[in-house]
């Protein structure tokens, strides 16, 4: 299944008179901009995206049925190292970042999420995902969703996560859905997939809908 992508700063005191930053318990965790965490759980990891990672993820999820929703891919290893170099860029600045799925037992990974902030701060932000067909009904994407979402909203501090799926992804739509995630109206012949503009669902996710589990369970 493939679906598109395309924080507040922690209060100030004066203390002694110098203004000092001083983190409260709502404060984001600003750490993964120098290094990002590893998300597991029962035996599934997800962790930063790195170089050698173009290979397994161009044959995963090049193929038509996990692509036909997505923007194109970087077509080659190099165009897909230089992805990943402007994503490690992107992270740093604060703008962006992105885990690939590593199942129980593997050690390549077969599905990538990518979180991005359409404002200043991250506090609202837009995520997609896609995970390589062979994997699709195993309940490891609602594994992986769960992780990605608990990291936005508990340690970036996303306050609405806002999602775009072709209305023709049945399956990525079906998913959002069962992940709790709000159908908000429909962007008309917004996103050009073959040479031909499609429909997309704007779907949004707040911090306050939020609870750690999954309305439906979205296995």
């Amino acid at each position: 299944m493939a679906v598109e992508t395309g924080c507040s700063q922690p209060p100030l005191s004066d203390e002694a008179g110098r203004g000092r930053r001083v983190l409260t318990a709502d404060a984001p965790d600003t750490s993964w901009r120098n290094a990002v965490p590893v998300l597991a759980c029962e035996g599934l990891t997800l962790r930063e995206i790195v170089h050698d990672d173009a290979s397994p993820l161009l044959d995963m999820l090049a193929t038509k049925d996990v692509s036909q929703f997505m923007s194109p891919l970087p077509p080659t290893l190099a165009s897909f190292g230089r992805f990943v170099g402007w994503i490690h860029q992107q992270r740093t600045a604060g703008q962006s970042v992105a885990f690939v799925v590593v199942p129980p037992g593997f050690t390549r990974p077969v599905g990538v999420f990518q979180m991005r902030s359409l404002e200043p701060g991250f506090q609202t932000a837009e995520w997609g995902f896609a995970l390589g067909s062979p994997f699709w009904g195993t309940g490891l994407f609602a594994t992986a969703a769960r992780l990605v979402l608990d990291f936005a909203f508990t340690t970036v501090r996303v306050r609405r996560l806002e999602a775009r799926a072709c209305a023709e992804n049945r399956r990525g739509n079906g998913a959002l859905r069962k992940l709790g995630a709000t159908p908000e109206g429909v962007l008309r012949r917004s996103f050009l997939w073959e040479g031909h503009y499609h429909d997309q669902v704007l779907w949004s996710i707040l911090d306050s809908d939020w609870t750690g589990t999954s309305p439906g369970d979205a296995r």
